[in-house]
């Protein structure tokens, strides 16, 4: 058993599961990540998109009372149907344009160069988005997930196909989006976790059959290495997430991102550190 690639896929594992629900980008964390410690050939990517099930694990946990209140709730209410009906809807257009793009995105823009740029732009965004709200240049019309409309949905859902852009964050995209289109923030990042369930166990699920050729039982010890770190370092960021965002806005992370973009360029362009070989 190859002791160092497990350590590997269980560094992996924690990356993906700190970054996946904060607006900092874990597909762009994990490219880097994968960069440094030569992680990053095609079984790596398709490990990177299949560890975010952990991760989505750990958000069926913390919001299991609402999906089962609202599975329980599904034949009779309204309220449960729109719920519903609305995570279908902010769904569907990530799978049309993944199924579409998907490739040539990877082929051309997992790189640490676009990774860094999009850190840096996604990062002024979250800074005009916060500065937006705090000022009351754009009002808050909806304060729960329950209170959303199908038009909101399918607006989020746009949103987040911007994230197929490495290093955009999906939840960036879509809790920022959500906050620009008159989402209060915490309805914002309870609908962007509720739209992830759904988004990233298709896409892990997709990834795995397409390039079930390339994998074998002998990668099965890797895989559940990173889920397992994925799924438990996903649940404490999640839970502090929920708590951080009831007293502080994104503008910290905004910061974060400029910053990391920037050391990013600025390594690569001087030759310090080898992200790619």
């Amino acid at each position: 058993m190859d002791y160092v690639l497990l350590l590997k896929a269980a560094i992996m594992g924690v990356v993906e599961g700190l970054t996946e629900f904060l607006p900092i980008s874990s597909t762009g964390h994990l490219i880097l990540a994968g960069a440094l410690l030569g992680f990053d050939d095609e079984k790596a990517k398709v490990f990177d998109i299949a560890i975010q099930t952990g991760a989505i694990f750990a958000v069926i946990l913390v919001y299991w009372q609402k999906i089962k209140a609202t599975l329980v709730a599904l034949p009779t209410q309204k309220q449960a149907q729109q719920f519903s009906l609305n995570v279908f809807i902010a769904f569907v257009p990530a799978v049309l344009l993944g199924l579409m793009f998907g490739k040539a995105i990877k082929a051309h823009l997992f790189t640490p160069e676009v990774v860094a740029t999009t850190f840096i732009v996604g990062g002024f965004i979250i800074l005009w988005a916060e500065r937006l709200q705090s000022r009351g240049g754009k009002a808050v019309r909806v304060h729960s997930v329950d209170d959303m409309t199908s038009l909101d949905a399918i607006k989020v859902g746009l949103v987040q196909c911007l994230a197929m852009v490495p290093g955009t964050s999906r939840s960036g995209a879509t809790i920022i989006g959500g906050m620009l289109l008159g989402l209060s923030r915490r309805a914002a990042t309870d609908f962007s976790f509720f739209l992830a369930i759904p988004t990233l166990i298709g896409a892990g699920a997709y990834s795995i059959y397409k390039e079930r050729a390339m994998l074998s039982m002998a990668d099965v010890p890797m895989f559940s290495v990173g889920l397992v770190f994925s799924f438990i370092s996903a649940w404490i960021c999640v839970r502090w997430l929920l708590r951080f965002i009831a007293t502080h806005s994104f503008v910290g992370f905004a910061y974060y991102r400029i910053v990391f973009g920037v050391v990013v360029l600025v390594t690569s362009w001087t030759g310090w550190v080898r992200w790619v070989e």
